[in-house]
């Protein structure tokens, strides 16, 4: 096979049709060609006694850290031949020498600005894994920071781990990556390699392959802000699991790329604008790579594409100040679409993405997206924790580009950002150490990383400002709670949500304002019911856990809460000698759902839960809606003859004019019913209105209604009513 033929053979289908766009930001591919034929034909001819085939490399890494002396070059040069040496006889499928393969990952990473140690350990990163090399000898070689490396993105052998390989590799890796974000950026650009010349596997590992690059790696490379990654790998992705949508968005990007393009025109509009104010500025073009413009064909629900829609002007300024500076000439010399502003220089993303964004409309109505930002922010926004350099370097180093080859601040000023800190990643190390099995983790992580969005709470002790935690969107109480109190998360006994009692189950919104009731003294643990609120995994395997080592605990006998400290409109059902109502699910337990509590005569349904248990909701509980929508069966429940031993539970609200003795006088009203009242609650008055909440123990279903006909007399209250939903309750109280 001849050198061209060999360094082509990997290549996928995609590169076909590639845009005039693609070809200038994908350049990197045809150096990766190049390189792999000056490994394949060999030699030391290159400048300075260097390997034509790393001549490449060091160049790159040159002009990212012009800084990096001949200790650093000489460094990259013994790792090649280590690499290439102990490589040597080793093939691709695709038939290229095996080399070609740490090269084109460590070149991804130069291209990048990753440091002299990265790259060292991205040339090795496969020689313990595949290779007589040990770890050892790796250390002796290039010390402990690049052993620590190359083992953290080592695999485990299928033969010691059998299924549980991959997910033990990733926890592996994760754990890894907790003390050296490095270790991650390594696996991206290696699976980035992969992907690009997985034109060679069978239809069914493509496949494979594809789609835990989907569901980990790209969602791992958008956490860690490597934009530059995460946008290629999406549209491998997207070519090998959806072709024909991706053949479709392809010809409609080629089909732009022929014609004259109106961004240019708005770009050529605002340069005028900006040299006019005196400020210093780059303004390019950015076109949208092939899955943003197919996610903006789903958004628009089909509707055809304008030629503005392509792409994005991206404007590149020296400082903060003249981000603002940009955007006030932007929203004055052009009509802003105010709807699509937003800051996330004043408040970054969770991954340290910093721009400001937003839209404006020229004198011929075309609109364009406009992201400013400094070049600084461009090069975090791009690759990322790459840009960092070395987690465990000092804060007064300069960031890649700037002439040094140590480190990278990650903030303006020489202050140092540190990803880890308090970030998703803290959060994940914290619950994978409780998974736990292999397929828990794979689970969990899985879900975890679906979470594409967040929000922040701010989180209070006793009305004063505590801090802030970041939850995926659609956490609840119960998320928050483990979030902030790891394991002792099953202490809480109640929550405020801005300042009012709430249920557990509330889902957060962000900015929302959390006092959690946490009993210390409590030897307490989690209800069933809390694994239906939470979807974090540190929530759902602490609680799983728990109920796995106390499976009888479900009761407030069992855990000790007196009934005080249930959460309102969370009330217990309570254990009973007999089930109130049955199922015919073969030997499952019954039990009435805390955040809708039925009663005999309600139209009621039952899910079946972790565990077996059947929960049985209302069926205008939101909860029910939220389980069919979700593809969950409804089993057929019945409420049983006769009345149970301990009784009927339900939560009563009364909503009355504040007064004095209300409390006193509601309470002798439901007395007289020769009604036991479980718990109370009244919450703040606002406006002088007060509501009052009673879950009570009826001897029978049919005395409810007598019940809240007793309430409703009482002077001042103007309304009763049977408790909402959860949902129901959160929605109310915002």
């Amino acid at each position: 096979m001849s050198a061209d033929n060999a360094v082509n053979a990997g290549r996928p289908a995609l590169d076909a049709g590639r845009t005039a766009a693609d070809r200038k930001r994908g350049l990197r591919r045809l150096d990766l060609r190049l390189l792999g034929r000056a490994a394949l034909l060999g030699g030391s001819g290159g400048r300075d006694g260097l390997p034509d085939a790393i001549e490449h490399l060091i160049k790159v890494h040159r002009g990212r850290h012009p800084a990096a002396g001949p200790e650093a070059i000489e460094r990259l040069r013994r790792a090649y031949v280590l690499a290439e040496s102990s490589h040597r006889g080793q093939t691709r499928k695709s038939g290229e020498p095996f080399i070609t393969h740490p090269l084109a990952v460590t070149l991804i990473l130069a291209e990048l600005g990753a440091e002299t140690t990265t790259l060292t350990a991205s040339l090795l990163h496969d020689t313990v894994e595949d290779t007589e090399v040990t770890l050892d000898q790796v250390e002796q070689e290039f010390g402990k920071a690049v052993a620590y490396l190359v083992d953290g993105v080592t695999k485990l052998e299928k033969v010691d781990y059998g299924a549980a390989a991959e997910p033990e590799t990733f926890r592996k890796m994760l754990v890894a990556t907790g003390s050296d974000v490095r270790v991650m950026s390594i696996k991206l650009a290696d699976r980035l390699h992969n992907m690009r010349t997985l034109g060679v596997m069978r239809p069914e590992k493509q496949a494979r392959i594809a789609k835990v690059t989907r569901d980990v790696l790209i969602p791992l490379a958008e956490r860690l802000g490597v934009q530059a990654l995460k946008s290629e790998l999406e549209d491998l992705v997207f070519a090998v699991l959806h072709p024909e949508e991706h053949a479709r968005t392809r010809a409609m990007i080629e089909a732009h790329a022929a014609a004259p393009d109106p961004l240019a025109a708005v770009a050529d509009s605002l340069r005028a604008v900006l040299r006019e104010a005196g400020i210093g500025a780059e303004v390019a073009v950015r076109p949208r790579h092939a899955v943003s413009v197919h996610r903006l064909l789903l958004k628009r629900g089909g509707a055809q594409l304008g030629g503005c829609d392509f792409g994005r002007l991206l404007v590149r300024v020296g400082e903060d100040a003249d981000c603002y500076a940009v955007l006030g000439e932007l929203h004055t010399c052009f009509t802003p679409v105010i709807a699509e502003f937003k800051d996330f220089i004043a408040a970054p993303k969770f991954n340290l993405y910093q721009s400001l964004h937003t839209a404006v409309a020229d004198e011929q109505g075309r609109i364009a997206e406009v992201l400013v930002r400094t070049h600084r922010m461009h090069r975090v926004a791009e690759a990322g924790v790459i840009a960092l350099g070395d987690p465990h370097a000092g804060a007064e180093a300069a960031p890649p580009g700037d002439g040094d080859d140590s480190s990278a601040a990650g903030a303006e000023g020489g202050v140092r950002v540190d990803p880890t800190q308090p970030g998703w990643l803290a959060r994940l190390l914290e619950w994978q150490r409780a998974a736990p099995d292999a397929d828990t983790f794979w689970t969990a992580l899985r879900d975890d990383l679906a979470q594409d969005r967040e929000i922040t709470v701010f989180t209070t002790q006793g009305g004063d400002a505590s801090g802030t935690v970041r939850l995926p969107a659609g956490a609840s109480c119960v998320d928050a709670a483990y979030a902030v109190h790891g394991g002792f998360g099953h202490a809480c006994v109640g929550v405020r949500v801005n300042g009012r009692l709430a249920p557990l189950g509330t889902r957060l919104r962000d900015g929302d304002t959390l006092q959690l009731l946490m009993d210390e003294s409590a030897t307490s643990g989690p209800d069933r019911d809390w694994l239906e609120h939470a979807i974090t995994p540190a929530a759902r395997i602490a609680i799983t856990r728990w109920l796995t080592q106390y499976p009888a605990a479900t009761g407030q006998e069992q855990t000790g809460r007196s009934p005080a400290q249930r959460p309102v409109a969370a009330a217990d059902s309570g254990p009973a000698p007999e089930p109130v109502a049955v199922t015919d699910v073969p030997d499952a337990a019954v039990r009435l759902a805390r955040c809708c509590t039925p009663v005999p005569p309600d139209l009621v349904t039952g899910f079946v839960i972790r565990g077996g248990t059947v929960a049985v909701h209302r069926t205008e509980c939101p909860t029910t809606a939220r389980m069919t929508a979700a593809g969950r069966e409804p089993v057929p429940v019945l409420w049983r003859d006769g009345s149970p031993a301990g009784g009927y539970r339900a939560t009563v609200l009364a909503e009355a004019l504040s007064r004095p003795r209300l409390l006193a006088d509601l309470t002798e009203a439901i007395a007289a019913q020769d009604i036991g009242i479980v718990s109370a609650a009244v919450e703040p008055p606002q406006e002088h209105r007060v509501l009052h909440s009673y879950t009570v123990e009826l001897p029978d279903p049919r005395a409810l209604g007598a019940l809240m006909r007793a309430m409703r007399s009482v002077p001042g209250v103007y309304d009763v009513y049977r408790a909402r939903p959860a949902a129901a309750w959160a929605d109310r109280d915002r």
